[in-house]
């Protein structure tokens, strides 16, 4: 499966949205960052892209990576 396009969980004027990287439309718009979490994290696992998290002051605050991470957590058992 190719690689999508990495996906952003974004404020927005009256909630959250979900936007693909480059996009200038929301794909997903929620009333809470839960959800707009929830969403986006399934985008992400289903196009095996990043997940970046912003806050509502536009700072990232989380990022996830869904596909074939370059640097994979020291802690995976092998």
């Amino acid at each position: 499966m190719a690689k999508g396009k990495n996906q952003y969980v974004v404020p927005t004027k009256n909630g959250w949205g979900v936007k693909g990287e480059g996009n200038s439309k929301l794909t997903v718009k929620t009333d809470t960052k839960v959800d707009a979490l929830k969403i986006g994290k399934e985008i992400a696992k289903n196009q095996q892209s990043e997940l970046t998290i912003l806050g509502k002051d536009g700072k990232i605050q989380n990022k996830n990576s869904y596909g074939n991470d370059p640097f994979p957590a020291k802690d995976t058992i092998h």
